[in-house]
């Protein structure tokens, strides 16, 4: 088992001071620390440690880069596998970065199998496990034949706090991109908080894959 010392000094050596301090900015958690690992270096190093899983999931959490690789290793493992950690994982989310890049592939060919956990997760007090539904949602379920469960858990998610109403309007933005008519009569029924509603409406006219008729029509729902 590899241990922590060296994924440490392996951490410290690809360390990048000026996005460091972006980074830990962009965070806006003082609590959390930060190496300063560009992605593409975390990602490089997390298929070189891809048989590591059982030794960093016993690493302390003190650095955000370790966390964010005890994801990105998990994320490569296949579903059945996943299942035996990703409980374990969700309770590690403090952050909306660590929280949006942890999307372990498997998802999309089991995504039957996944549902109960959303539903699970979409209910508990905490952010970050809220926003790892929804961001889930956005990255393997937009699709016709999954739409309707979607549709179900924008419904009934609370969305009160910041990064889990952006996550639901992030989500409900790729609808209407994507199913236009069926996101746009979802948004007429008024089931997303007000704060979220419109926030989804300027997302989604902030892409170039809507008309501008289409984003006037959106301009003209919110509340």
């Amino acid at each position: 088992m590899i241990p922590y010392e060296e994924v440490l000094e392996r951490l410290f050596s690809l360390s990048d001071e000026s996005f460091r301090a972006f980074h830990k900015k962009q965070l806006k958690d003082d609590r959390i620390r930060v190496i300063g690992v560009r992605t593409p270096a975390l990602r490089k190093l997390a298929k070189e440690y891809r048989g590591e899983l059982d030794a960093l999931l016993s690493f302390p959490d003190e650095y955000y880069e370790v966390t964010w690789l005890k994801c990105a290793v998990a994320s490569l493992l296949p579903y059945g596998e996943l299942c035996g950690v990703i409980d374990s994982l969700v309770d590690l989310l403090d952050n909306w970065a660590t929280c949006d890049k942890f999307a372990p592939a498997c998802i999309a060919k089991h995504r039957d199998l996944f549902k109960p956990c959303i539903l699970r997760y979409l209910e508990d007090g905490r952010v970050f496990v809220r926003r790892f539904a929804l961001t889930t949602l956005l990255h393997f379920y937009v699709t016709q034949e999954e739409l309707p469960f979607v549709l179900s858990c924008l419904s009934q998610v609370d969305t009160k706090e910041y990064y889990v109403s952006m996550a639901a309007a992030w989500l409900t933005a790729e609808v209407l991109v994507k199913f236009y008519g069926e996101g746009r009569a979802f948004l007429a029924q008024g089931s997303l908080q007000r704060e979220t509603h419109n926030r989804a409406i300027r997302k989604a006219c902030e892409s170039f894959r809507l008309s501008d008729a289409q984003k006037a029509q959106l301009r003209e729902m919110r509340r």
